[in-house]
Parts: C-alpha cells; structure tokens; sequence
C-alpha cells in the first residue's frame, strides 16, 4: 500500500472503526481495532506510504487554550467523525480548502 493514504477513525469506548482511503477517494482498507496504543500503533505501522489522520493544528491549538489532551483528542475524534460521515452522505472527496473556509 503505497502512495498517500487517509484514515478516518470512528472511536468508541472499546473499538475503533478505521477506514483507510487512497488519494482518489478510494477505499483500500477497513478494519476494527481495540482501543490500546499498542493495537493503533501496530496498524498505523503496517501501512505504507503518507499517512494523513488528523490536522494536528487543530489538536495543538486545543491544548493550547486548555483544554486537556483526553478531551482535545474525543472532540478531534468526533470532529472527524462528523466530516467523514458528511462527505460519504455527499459521496466526495475531501478538500481542506473548504473546510478552512466553512470555519472562517
């Protein structure tokens, strides 16, 4: 699996719902994981190429305001979530300029 790679991530108390996307939007891969470090980690090494999870600015700026790291990576978590289930309901790809522009 080369090439750039886009994971979504829906996560529960337990698991974790993952959804590998190539760079055309297509999907290469899904599985379900634990919810262990070791268990993410072990996937995320698996893969090949660049891998795009999240905008880690988004991540730091939530610390940054105080808010702490457990409760910056749910609302990370969710705000993924909600993109990712807004561009499967649409059927496109993701663009980062559009979202930069619905948050402005």
């Amino acid at each position: 699996m080369n090439g750039e790679k886009y994971i979504g991530l829906d996560v529960h108390q337990a698991t974790i719902s993952v959804a590998v996307l190539d760079s055309t939007g297509e999907l290469v891969m899904e599985s379900i994981l634990g919810t262990k470090a070791a268990t993410i980690l072990e996937f995320l090494t698996g893969l090949r190429g660049t891998l795009s999870v999240t905008f880690e600015d988004f991540y730091q700026r939530s610390l940054a305001k105080g808010i702490k790291p457990t409760m910056a990576r749910l609302t990370l978590a969710r705000k993924i979530a909600a993109i990712t289930l807004t561009l499967w309901k649409k059927g496109e790809n993701f663009d980062p300029d559009k979202l930069k522009s619905q948050a402005a």
